[in-house]
């Protein structure tokens, strides 16, 4: 028998195969939901599902897109906030 602290469902179970071909259970914790954007809330493309730790060891442009709001907004939502920046700015000047 596993012992308790693993036999919780919200460790997943990965069956691995060792060089002695006996297949045995390793219990992970489980990945993440999608990182979402701030506006739409649709899944961000360019952003790894990882946990907190594991991200800590990624480099800063693999964590998220390098672009304005990247890892924070979707490239939709992004280029209706910056058109919409520009049509406010026009319309001050005049």
């Amino acid at each position: 028998m596993v012992r308790p602290a693993l036999r919780s469902r919200s460790l997943r179970r990965v069956y691995r195969r060792t060089p002695g071909g006996v297949t045995v259970v390793h219990y992970e914790k489980r990945k993440p939901g999608p990182a979402r954007c701030a506006r739409c809330g649709r899944p961000l493309n360019g952003v790894p599902r990882l946990r907190p730790s594991q991200l800590r060891k990624l480099s800063k442009t693999a964590k998220r897109p390098e672009r304005p709001y990247g890892g924070v907004l979707c490239p939709s939502c992004l280029a209706e906030l910056l058109r919409e920046s520009i049509r406010a700015s026009v319309g001050a000047r005049s």
